[in-house]
């Protein structure tokens, strides 16, 4: 049996250059085979099995000048990270001015699309078992230090992940593997609005920590027409952390995810978050975004003909299930067509101030949502 190719990385998050060598198992020589930057990432192409050694220019963990800091065994795909990028602080005070800027600038971007795709800006759906399989694997063996890093994340990027209270960590993917998935995803996208998209982004993974919220947002107009949320895997989650979508009538519905479930949704019309905060364990999504075929103005275009009429009018609705209930049909309305992921609050926004105080109502340190709205 042949020695078995594997894709792999290396991130440097050090101050200093980081120069990564491999090492011959027979000779035991040393082959300097990257040298990276502060702040680069690169990837290639090696083999199960295969040794490396890792220095840096500068004093690591009390280590010398150019004394190794690390070595490896390569035993799958991967990417391994060095150094740490600690996130930044703020006050409550800061948070709740910067908050409710925000929400009112998410909600007149959402505004500016005129272009839909579906009845409610989202659907729920499941991935192929060996998608899942191939995505649920690499996180595994990518789950642990020095593989998985901390999100590079500050004020500048904005406060929709709350950085500032817990720890949003990342596992980076290397491009092979990217572009395989994206494919197969895209796929799916497309059956989904009925059209051909040009692939524009993959992010993540992503892994929320304990204590993580998400405000509502909508994503890049020009790139992120219709997207994916790919949920990897749930580690020790005490509750379920429900994706909170708004629909075309900004009704709130929220999702129950499981490992392999998948949501498309209008990323850049369908304010989206999950404000309510992750108890417990760890939550691991990636999202993937398309738009229509060489149109950066997609988003001012007017539907086609066939293209879904966004479902406005439902009737009356009324809570026939729990407080808590999610994805099962807590609430009924008149018109079915709603489906099954209404909020049992049965929340509808109609401006930023309705999203900034979802976001006062949700904080763990504020009275029960329930008895708010």
């Amino acid at each position: 049996m042949g020695a078995v190719r594997v894709e792999y990385g290396v991130v440097n998050s050090l101050d200093g250059q980081v120069h990564v060598y491999w090492v011959d198992a027979i000779t035991n020589k040393k082959i300097l085979g990257l040298t990276l930057d502060p702040g680069e990432d690169r990837f290639t192409y090696t083999y199960i099995g295969h040794q490396f050694e890792v220095y840096t220019d500068l004093p690591h963990e009390n280590k010398l000048d150019n004394e190794m800091i690390a070595q490896f065994t390569i035993e799958n795909s991967g990417v391994i990270n060095f150094g740490i990028k600690p996130h930044g602080h703020l006050s409550k005070e800061d948070v709740d001015c910067k908050m409710k800027e925000a929400m009112d600038d998410e909600w007149q971007r959402q505004l500016r699309v005129t272009r839909t795709f579906s009845p409610l800006g989202f659907e729920k759906g499941r991935l192929p078992d060996d998608v899942f399989a191939s995505l649920a694997s690499y996180y595994y063996n990518n789950r642990n230090p020095p593989n998985i890093a901390l999100e590079d994340w500050d004020l500048g990027q904005g406060i929709f992940v709350n950085f500032w209270e817990t720890d949003v960590e990342f596992v980076y993917i290397p491009p092979g593997l990217a572009d395989m998935w994206q494919s197969r995803l895209k796929d799916l996208v497309e059956k989904w609005v009925g059209m051909e998209l040009e692939t524009t982004d993959m992010y993540g993974m992503r892994v929320y920590t304990s204590g993580a919220r998400l405000a509502t947002h909508v994503d890049r107009v020009t790139t992120h027409a219709a997207s994916l949320i790919v949920n990897i895997a749930q580690e020790n989650v005490v509750k379920p952390w429900t994706v909170e979508i708004f629909d075309h009538a900004n009704r709130l519905h929220e999702i129950k995810m499981e490992p392999g479930d998948i949501v498309y949704y209008e990323s850049a019309k369908a304010l989206h978050g999950r404000n309510t905060p992750l108890h417990g364990g760890k939550y691991i999504n990636l999202f993937t975004h398309y738009r229509p075929m060489d149109d950066d103005l997609w988003y001012t275009r007017e539907n086609p003909d066939g293209t879904p009429q966004p479902l406005l009018d439902v009737g009356e609705c009324s809570l026939v299930g729990k407080s808590g209930q999610y994805s099962v049909g807590a609430v009924k309305c008149d018109n079915e067509a709603i489906g099954m992921h209404l909020s049992p609050v049965m929340f509808q926004a109609t401006g930023g101030e309705d999203l900034y105080h979802w976001w006062q109502m949700t904080s763990p340190k504020e009275a029960n949502v329930q008895d708010e709205l």
